[in-house]
C-alpha cells in the first residue's frame, strides 16, 4: 500500500467542511476520487478548494478543522 500526502497550496485556515453546519467534505477512511474536494482554505476571507489530486481508497487528515496551516504543510495522507 503506498500512501500519499496532500499538501496545502497556500498558508491560511483549512476547514473541512462547506459551512458550519454542513457535514464534513470527506471524513476518515473515506475514498477520494481526484478531483473530490476535501476541504478550504480561507486567505483574507476568499476561500480556496483543496482538491485530492489522486484517487484512493482511504483518506486520513492530519490537519483538524479550523487549523492555521502554511503553504506546503500536510493536510491529509491517501493510501492507495
Amino acid at each position: 500500500m503506498s500512501k500519499q500526502e496532500i499538501r496545502s497550496p497556500l498558508p491560511g485556515v483549512f476547514y473541512r467542511r462547506p459551512t458550519p453546519d454542513s457535514p464534513p467534505y470527506k471524513n476518515d477512511g473515506d475514498a477520494v476520487a481526484a478531483d473530490d474536494v476535501i476541504g478550504l482554505i480561507e486567505v483574507m476571507k476568499s476561500f480556496h478548494e483543496v482538491k485530492a489530486g489522486v484517487a484512493a481508497r482511504a483518506i486520513h487528515f492530519l490537519a483538524d478543522n479550523e487549523d492555521a496551516i502554511m503553504a506546503g504543510d500536510v493536510i491529509a495522507e491517501v493510501e492507495g
